[in-house]
């Protein structure tokens, strides 16, 4: 692929001709989806919303190629299944795992363990069941892709984080393990690690954006540095992120976790750490 041409951030005949976005309704997802678009790639977008869904998927059809959605949620048993039977007819060459939000953010002993399933199911359960469908068959073909979005998040634990970070980490891991099995037979595979992004989601739980020294990345900005290091993983991290990154891989675990869990609460609204 040509990853230097900025028109041009992903290749449609190593990529194409059809690509799946889960979370393809708004912020990451959309912009993910309209640069697809843009090349010519056609689209199945799943999201759970169907409003932002039909209205991204308007964009993409205006710029030319076929879209279709399905509104669901991933969590919901059988998801893999309706996903993967809404493309059966056509090849999908490109497969882009953006949905996996922080869905019950609790401290673990007083949250609920059905609702921790569900980050479970929604960050790891149905994405390696969309992995392993989709996967099989681009590495019989000898191409395709598969970008998983991952997050700080999942380098070390913060509270309110701890399953969301745990599946995180795990996600980076399996990444990384899947670029050494597919890489040999043509298939390209990316963990898009990203920090704070100022995307719909992220407003509606009210992150503080505002935070001195934050950075923030904005969706398109996400959506074309990663489609560019597709063929270029296993791992990349979001541009501005790379200090907090090797911050947080300070071997004094301790010192790593209290430094990020101050940051962490600031952005989150909650009182500083009190020390016992």
């Amino acid at each position: 692929m040509n990853g230097e041409d900025p028109q041009r951030p992903v290749d449609p005949e190593r990529y194409g001709p059809w690509a799946v976005i889960t979370g393809g309704s708004e912020g990451v997802g959309r912009s993910f989806a309209l640069e697809l678009a843009r090349v010519g790639i056609a689209l199945l977008l799943v999201a759970r919303r169907a409003e932002p869904l039909a209205a991204t998927a308007a964009e993409c059809r205006a710029l030319g190629v076929q879209v279709r959605t399905l509104a669901l949620d991933l969590t919901a048993p059988g998801a893999v299944g309706e996903i993967a039977a809404a493309v059966d007819d056509v090849e999908v060459g490109l497969l882009m795992l953006n949905a996996g939000a922080n869905t019950h953010s609790a401290p673990f002993v007083d949250g609920d363990l059905d609702a921790f399933q569900r980050v479970i199911d929604l960050n790891l359960t149905v994405p390696l069941g969309l992995i392993h469908h989709f996967g099989r068959a681009m590495k019989t073909r000898g191409r395709g892709g598969i970008l998983l979005v991952g997050s700080l998040a999942g380098y070390l634990g913060s509270q309110h984080h701890t399953v969301y970070g745990g599946v995180k980490a795990f996600g980076r891991i399996f990444a990384e393990s899947l670029w050494l099995e597919l890489g040999e037979y043509g298939v390209d595979v990316l963990e898009l690690v990203l920090g704070v992004t100022r995307t719909p989601a992220m407003e509606r739980v009210g992150l503080d954006f505002t935070v001195p020294g934050m950075t923030v990345s904005e969706p398109d900005d996400v959506a074309r540095e990663g489609l560019s290091r597709l063929g270029h993983g296993p791992v990349h991290i979001m541009s501005g992120n790379e200090a907090g990154a090797a911050q947080r891989n300070d071997p004094d675990r301790a010192a790593a976790v209290l430094r990020a869990d101050k940051g962490m609460r600031r952005l989150m609204g909650l009182p500083e750490r009190v020390a016992r």
